[in-house]
Formats: C-alpha cells, sequence, structure tokens
C-alpha cells in the first residue's frame, strides 16, 4: 500500500488531499513570500515556508494596524473637506 495520500473519500465521506497538492501548495506559498521568493534555495521544507507565511502575515497585519491609526491621526487633524475627500478616495 502506497502512502500518498489520495483524493478518494475516505469511510467518513471527506475528501483527502494528495501530497503532490500539497507540494503543489506549499510551493505556490514559497514563491508568493518576498523574503523566501528571493533566496537562492528553491527547496524549503512545508513547516519552514508555513512559517514564514505566518511571520509575513503578521507583519502585515502591524502594517495595516499602523496606517490606520496613522490615516486615523491625519483625519482627526484635517478640515473636514478633505477629510470627505480622503473617506469617498477610500472607498472607492
Amino acid at each position: 500500500m502506497s502512502s500518498r495520500r489520495s483524493r478518494s473519500k475516505n469511510s467518513s465521506g471527506s475528501s483527502r488531499i494528495t501530497d503532490d497538492r500539497i507540494n503543489e501548495l506549499i510551493s505556490q506559498l514559497h514563491q508568493l513570500l518576498p523574503e523566501m521568493h528571493n533566496s537562492r534555495s528553491d527547496k524549503r521544507s512545508a513547516g519552514k515556508v508555513l512559517q514564514e507565511t505566518c511571520n509575513y502575515i503578521r507583519s502585515l497585519e502591524r502594517e495595516v494596524d499602523d496606517l490606520s491609526e496613522r490615516l486615523s491621526e491625519l483625519l482627526a487633524t484635517t478640515d473636514e473637506n478633505h477629510a470627505a475627500l480622503i473617506r469617498s478616495l477610500l472607498m472607492q
């Protein structure tokens, strides 16, 4: 019996994903991460790619929080006409 996972349904009726599909998804994540995409090593462990993905998402969340805070401060110190214009541009 092969150690490969299959897409066949198991006894509970849920689909299982193949090892090839997992590797494909890990490879796609690897390509999306700026730090890893620029590295010379094309072969990274799945665990390393997933950890870097989590770290990157956390850094993006911090960046969004910082930008939101800066925008709030800007809107608080801007006259109402400019603030309304900025809000309308953000909603587009």
